[in-house]
Order: structure tokens, then sequence, then C-alpha cells
């Protein structure tokens, strides 16, 4: 009986055991938190957290957000968040649900194509269990390898389907998946080499030049396909090789909108050539013993220039000697892998460097398919031919697929949060600038300022001309109180890059809480040459502005932010104090002090002591004192439950005053008014 005879019932149970395999070594995802750029994608992404809409589908096909065009992936974002919220157990469990259904999809292509049932399992069986896939899996913003993932599967079993019938339809939805898929991520584009690579083995429809029949029929699947010349295969996919060209250029032009090639400008040519020589086998290492992985391998640029390249080099050219070697007498499925695995893995490589990283576990999600097709026939080659033999075979593949399983789990736990990921990557690796201020930021976030400060400063230490980390460095002293330092540091990061413009923004905050105006109101004025609609700038430079007794300035910058942000307290509170106890009595306004303090006492549920004692001055501007003294003693009460021990003794001296039917009045500023540079 040959494997594809295999009954119904085993096959079934083959899926049945696929997927209890895939969610019994992803299953601890539910408990992972969101991790690193989750926040681009989901959490702080207004669009995406909006759910699906007129507005969102328009910006998820305009965007060339987070130097990606991935309108599909975009969509799924949202669709998970307008069923689940920002429940991360949920939008992980989305993830696992695609893994498992590209795993079975895998299964079925292969199982279709070679008829070889327990190869195909096993192929299918390392694709969901290697420790090497977690990244995609358990990264939420890597929804798109998984998505990705689904649609070459879909192309695949289409192609297959058309490879067997030649029906316009079956090519026609070819096509369609093909597309969705470079929608989701542009990793697809190598589809139509793959889908040669598949003419050749196992649809075997190439037509050697001598060879009358114009079909052939495959003796194990029992699939008749249709053969063609090499040239009339290569002109059938000229559809996916125009859709491939147009997504290539959509994604250059994303990736140089968004930054994400600034990279290019530090590595020449040679290097990076240099680093994709040393990933092909690296990713072949980690394939084969997949140990000390990190969400983040730096560029070791000393190894670059010494002999790994001409070692890598070497191994590269000989091992592919060897497979052609070796196809040429009757193995076409080592080409077929081998070349699999180096195509996949072009867009990928490092030859366009693409961010920080030497290698990413997650680019090996698709590519790695080819080096597990290699294994799995070569293995069966060398020793499936005999029962004694097939028992080995099959128990060495039992002891693998187990150790794969407990190898992903425990690199799951490693996924659990932002501090255990960085924590991990920081352990395995080193030198590594990326995971340092990574792993600060994690600290940060939990507020361990001390060891956010100390992971900062070591990150520098690696790379002493990054503006972002000594941006990172300056909000971790400012929170720690150290606001010189922290001026020092966003200093050094203008004079790295001057159009930074969020650290000339929080170095603006620092000097405007340091008294001083005149600089920090330069800084925001900076700023908002670029950013026009940013209302918190409007705010703090309002803010600078009154200081400096520029109230008709200030005004209408606090007006500004309020018309950006209708709902925005800090603006409307602020305006409203300005209107009801400035000292200039032309500028004083009870009526529209009084609008604005119950707009933003409404909007904190009338519950927060400091508008409440805005909302009594306002009362008390326009001589309500009555309602002055309600709102005043409700304020009081609110400081008090605060434990805001200033702010109850300032509401305590003007509840004095409006019990004296007096309203209160703002001193004078300190600084002189001036102009401002």
């Amino acid at each position: 009986m040959t494997e594809y005879k295999l009954n119904k019932i085993t096959i079934l149970l083959i899926y049945l055991i696929l997927a209890l395999l895939t969610f019994t070594a992803y299953e601890g995802v539910r408990h992972n938190d969101f991790a690193w750029d989750d926040s681009d994608y989901i959490t702080e992404n207004t669009q995406v957290k909006s759910g699906i809409n007129s507005e969102s589908v328009l910006w998820a096909f305009s965007a060339l957000y987070v130097s990606n065009w991935h309108p599909l992936t975009w969509l799924s974002h949202m669709l998970d968040c307008q069923l689940f919220g920002t429940n991360a157990g949920w939008h992980h469990l989305t993830n696992l649900l695609l893994h498992v259904a590209n795993t079975l999809l895998l299964f079925g292509i292969f199982k279709r194509m070679t008829g070889a049932v327990w190869r195909s399992a096993f192929v299918a069986a390392v694709f969901a269990l290697h420790p090497l896939h977690v990244e995609s899996v358990a990264w939420i913003s890597e929804r798109k390898d998984l998505l990705c993932g689904f649609f070459w599967m879909l192309s695949i079993a289409a192609y297959i389907r058309y490879a067997r019938r030649t029906g316009i339809g079956w090519y026609i939805l070819v096509i369609l998946a093909f597309g969705l898929g470079l929608m989701a991520k542009p990793m697809l584009v190598t589809l139509p080499f793959v889908l040669l690579l598949l003419d050749y083995w196992p649809l075997r429809r190439f037509q050697w030049k001598g060879t009358g029949d114009d079909a052939t029929t495959n003796d194990t699947t029992g699939i008749r396909c249709q053969r063609a010349s090499l040239w009339w295969l290569i002109c059938e996919k000229i559809p996916l090789f125009i859709l491939m060209a147009a997504s290539a250029v959509i994604t250059f032009i994303a990736q140089q909108k968004g930054g994400a090639m600034d990279m290019l400008k530090n590595l020449s040519v040679d290097m990076r050539i240099a680093n994709a020589v040393v990933s092909y086998p690296g990713y072949i290492a980690k394939m084969i013993y997949p140990g000390g992985l990190a969400i983040m391998y730096p560029h070791s640029y000393d190894s670059l220039l010494s002999w790994q390249p001409i070692t890598s080099a070497i191994l590269m050219v000989v091992i592919t000697i060897c497979i052609i070697y070796l196809s040429r007498q009757q193995r076409p499925y080592l080409a077929v892998g081998w070349l699999w695995y180096l195509g996949t893995l072009v867009p990928v490589v490092g030859l366009v460097q693409i961010g920080a990283q030497s290698m990413a576990d997650r680019y090996t999600y698709l590519p790695s398919i080819g080096f597990s097709i290699i294994v799995a026939w070569g293995f069966y080659e060398l020793f499936g031919k005999k029962r004694y033999q097939k028992a080995g075979l099959a128990v060495s593949a039992g002891v693998v697929v187990i150790a794969l399983l407990v190898g992903t789990r425990m690199q799951v736990k490693h996924w659990r949060n932002n501090l255990t990921l960085f924590g991990r990557a920081f352990s395995v690796t080193k030198g590594n600038p990326v995971t340092l201020n990574n792993l600060g930021a994690a600290f940060g976030d939990i507020g361990r300022h001390n060891e956010a400060a100390i992971c900062y400063t070591e990150a520098l230490r690696f790379d002493p001309n990054h503006a972002g980390i000594y941006c990172n460095l300056a909000n971790s002293l400012t929170l720690l109180g150290k606001f010189n330092q922290a001026i020092g540091c966003y200093r050094q990061a203008l004079e790295l890059e001057p159009g930074y413009l969020k650290a000339r923004a929080n170095l603006g905050a620092v000097l405007l809480e340091q008294g001083e105006f005149e600089e920090a109101a330069g800084h925001f004025r900076q700023v908002l040459k670029t950013e026009h609609n940013n209302p918190g700038i409007y705010y703090n430079l309002a803010n600078a502005l009154a200081e400096l007794g520029r109230f008709d300035e200030a005004i209408g910058n606090y007006r500004r932010a309020i018309k950006l942000e209708p709902a925005y307290v800090a603006p409307l509170n602020a305006l409203a104090r300005v209107l009801a106890a400035n000292p200039n009595p032309d500028i004083r306004d009870s009526v529209e002090a009084i609008e604005l303090a119950e707009r933003a006492a409404k909007l904190t549920s009338y519950n927060d002591a400091a508008v409440l004692d805005t909302l009594a001055a306002a009362f008390a501007s326009a001589g309500q004192f009555s309602k002055a003294i309600e709102t005043a003693e409700k304020a009081l009460q609110s400081a008090e439950a605060m434990q805001k021990n200033q702010l109850t003794e300032q509401i305590q001296n003007r509840l004095l005053l409006y019990k004296a039917s007096k309203p209160y009045v703002e001193p004078l500023p300190d600084v002189v008014p001036g102009e401002d540079g």
C-alpha cells in the first residue's frame, strides 16, 4: 500500500494531530502581553483601534505607515480590535489559528503533490513546531507573516488544480490569492519562482526537448498535469510577475518614506553582501539547532570584515555543487528544496537593508520549508527502504517533533512581555544597542527608571551617535528628577539630529518645568513648524507664553489646542483659569470661563480637584459666590482625598475669599513681557 492510499480516517487523524501539536506548543501565548512595536500596530494606533469603518478602511489602503503598505494586515488587526478590543490574549489566539491553518494547508498541498503522506506530515510538523517560528506567531505585529503564509499556501493549492486541469478559473484564483498575499506582506514576491520549481518537481510539468507527451501522470498521486516548455511555463506566470513588480515598487517607496532603509547609509554594498552570505548558513545552523534565539541580532562588523564571509561563501558553493550533482541522479527534491530556501530568503537576507538587524527568526517562516523538504525526502531515501529502517526513521522523526515542541513552548515564555523578551535577547547577544534601548524602555514602562537609565547608558557605549537613545535616557533622568542631565541629553540628541521633533518637544517641556520659559517657547515654535496639528505642543507653548505674561498669544494657542482636540481637558481648564482670574481685567471673561470650566468638569466627571477649583474661580469672577463656595468645597474634598496638600491649602485660601464675596485674581507673572527670539 502506497502512502497516498492510506485510508481517509488516517489522513484525518494526521490533520487532527498536527492541529493538537501546534496548539500544545503555542497555548502559552494566551498569557502573553503586547510586545515591542505592537503599540504602532495596535495599542496606540487610533485607526486600528476604531475597528472596521469607512475611514479606517480608506486609511488601511492609503497609508504607508510603519514603512509598509499592507492593507490586509491592517484590516485583520482592525477586525480583532472590533471583536476583542485590546485584549492581547484574543489577538494572540488569532495568530495561533492562522498558524494552525497554514500548517494544515502545507500538509494538504504536499500530500496532494507528492503522495508522500508521512514525509509531508513531517514537513508540516517541523513548520508548525520549529522554535524559529515563534517570533512570527507570538508577536502580534507579525500577523503579516501568518497572513502572507496563508495566501502562499492557498496560491499553491489553486495552482495544483490549475496545473491539473489548465482551467482559467483556477488560474484566476492563483492571481487573486497571490495579490491578497502581497497586500499582507510583500515577501510573497518570490512565489512565481517557487511555482516554477514545483513545475519541475513534484508536478513534473517540464516538457524537455524530444518528449512528445503533452501531459504526465504522477505514479503516486495520480495527478495528471499539463506539460509545457520552460518558456511557456515562464510566460504563463507573467501576470504574477507584473503583480510582483508592482509590489516591489510600492514596498520600496514605503520603506524609503518610513525611514526603514536608513541603515543603507551605514552599511556599504560590500558589507551588505557579506552579511547576506553569512546569513544563509547562519539560518541553516539555527534550523538544525535553534538555540540562543532572540528578537534582535546585531550586526557584527568585525566578523563581516574577517573570515566569516569567505568561509560561508565557500560552504554555500560546495553545498550547491553537491545539490546539483545529486539532483541529476533522480533526486529533484534536492534542487527544489535548496532553491526554495535560497530564493525565498532573497527579499529579506539584507542585500537591501531594512532595519538594524543582521538576521531575524521571522524571515525563516516560509524559506525553512525548502530545507525541510531536503531533510524529509533525503532521510527517507537513505533510511526508508527497509522495514526496520522505516521504524527507526519514524522513531527519530518523533523525537525531533517532540524536541521542537518542547523548544517552542520554552521560547513562547520569552515573549510574555517586553521585559522578558529583551531580557532574553540581552542574555544571548552581545554588543546590542537596540536590545539595550528596548530593555530600558521595558524597565521604564514598569517604573524602574534607574535600571532604564543604566540600559540606555550602556546602549550609548555601543552606539554613541544614536539620537533616539539619548532622548530615551533624557526621559528617564527627567523622571528621576535629574533635570540638568536630562537637558544635556536632549541637547546632545538634537546636535546629532536637529530635526528630531520628539527630543525638541521634550526639551521644551523640561525647560518649561525649570522656568526657562523663553527658550521653551522657542522649541515649541520650532516643533509647530512641522507638526501643525499637535494640540499638546500648542498647549505647552501657551503655558510658556502665559508665564511670560503674553496672555493674548497664550489665549490664541489654548484655543488652537482646543479646536484640534475639543475634549482636551488641560487647555480647557487653563484657558478657563486665564479668563476667570487674569490680573488684567480686559482679558477676563467670566461667561466664557464658566462655559469652558463646565466642559472640563463634565469631561472629568466632576471629580478633578484642579478643574473644580477653576470652575469655582469662574463662578466667583461672575459674582456667583454661592456656586463658587459650593464648587470650591467639592474641590477641597477631592484634593484632600487625593492627598494633594499644596492644592488643598490653595483651595482653602480661595474659599475664604469667596465667603467674603471676593473673586480670586492670579498674581502678576514675575517675568517682564518681551519679544521672544
